[in-house]
């Protein structure tokens, strides 16, 4: 069975892996297993209650309990740049006219911005491609925003994400190359790598803090803006779905889009339910496959089942009810996998 629960120290060694195996281009994972262990500390005292806001953090596993590993993981940042700054380029427009020339150009521009910081942030979602069928992808998407739905008041009013830009497999990016590389003096690797380790003050002191106009940017650049990593696609497609949409920021490193959505406008928020559970020995079966959520803040477990729901009444079977630590008659939180269904 697949299950998504918060992550725990424990599960170290399988996360590095995963870490490992995302490659270049994924700011939120860095190669670096400290790293990972002060995240997962970092979840269970948020749990706890014991962080500011600007510190608060929640990393999720996708465990297969079958083989007892954590095959993937996702995670939701509460407020992004209270502690360190937080940027973007915005894309905007500069009007350059003249009428004595009877000229009127309408020019493109990057402008470096912080209009994110204290924004609730969906991030470090990544699969082990083994096990990327039977919607596991969207399942590790999508039961972030059922616990924000759960949780709202743990969260802030707009929910982002930042989409991974274009990068060849040797992790070199035509935008890196074309522009940051010539201010920051070191590849594009290595400054993905430092900002994911939280040493973003370079970014202070080295970004242009004025506008610069796309057009002088190579085509090859141009091209990449605002555009998703192939591997990114169906991960954008997920949140597209769920309500988060481009709205012109993009990541100052690789281009890759930043989507944005208003909390309460979440599919997970306005459509979610809640129903009791009825555990059954022979479950009934339809085509519509649902998130199940028990209502545990710091036990917070998730399940991915076809189950039949009538009248406000969900069935479980003995091991999914085992699996959410719910019993007869406890309440779950559900939301269709799909939109459409």
């Amino acid at each position: 069975m697949m299950i998504i629960r918060h992550a725990e120290y424990r599960d170290l060694d399988d996360i590095y892996a995963l870490v490992v195996k995302s490659g270049v281009g994924m700011t939120s994972l860095p190669q670096n297993k400290e790293a990972m262990a002060t995240r997962l500390t970092r979840t269970r005292s948020t749990l706890e209650g014991q962080l500011a806001k600007g510190e608060q953090g929640y990393l999720f596993v996708l465990e297969d309990t079958e083989l007892q590993r954590v095959v993937g993981i996702s995670a939701i940042e509460v407020a992004v740049g209270l502690l360190e700054p937080f940027y973007n380029f915005h894309v905007g427009q500069q009007v350059h006219a003249s009428q004595a020339l009877k000229v009127y150009k309408t020019l493109n521009t990057l402008f470096l911005s912080n209009d994110y910081t204290g924004c609730s942030e969906l991030c470090s979602l990544f699969l082990d491609s083994d096990f990327r069928a039977n919607n596991n992808g969207k399942f590790l998407s999508k039961a972030r925003l059922l616990f924000i739905a759960a949780f709202q008041s743990c969260f802030e009013p707009k929910i982002i994400a930042e989409m991974r830009g274009v990068s060849d497999e040797e992790g070199h990016s035509v935008f890196w190359n074309a522009l940051g590389h010539h201010f920051f003096n070191m590849d594009f690797a290595t400054a993905d790598y430092l900002s994911g380790v939280g040493q973003k003050v370079f970014i202070a002191e080295l970004m242009p803090r004025f506008p610069l106009y796309i057009d002088l940017l190579p085509v090859s650049a141009q091209q990449v803006i605002a555009q998703v990593h192939p591997h990114t696609r169906p991960a954008y497609h997920v949140l597209q779905s769920e309500g988060l949409a481009y709205q012109g920021y993009i990541d100052i490193f690789d281009a890759g889009p930043s989507i944005e959505a208003e909390l309460k406008n979440l599919r997970a928020v306005k459509n979610s339910q809640h129903v009791q559970v009825n555990i059954v020995d022979q479950q009934q079966k339809t085509n519509i496959n649902y998130l199940v959520a028990n209502d545990q803040y710091q036990d917070y477990r998730v399940i991915l089942t076809n189950t039949i729901i009538q009248q406000g009444v969900i069935e479980l079977s003995h091991e999914q009810a085992q699996a959410l630590e719910v019993k007869q008659d406890h309440w779950v939180r559900v939301l269709s996998l799909n939109a459409s269904e």
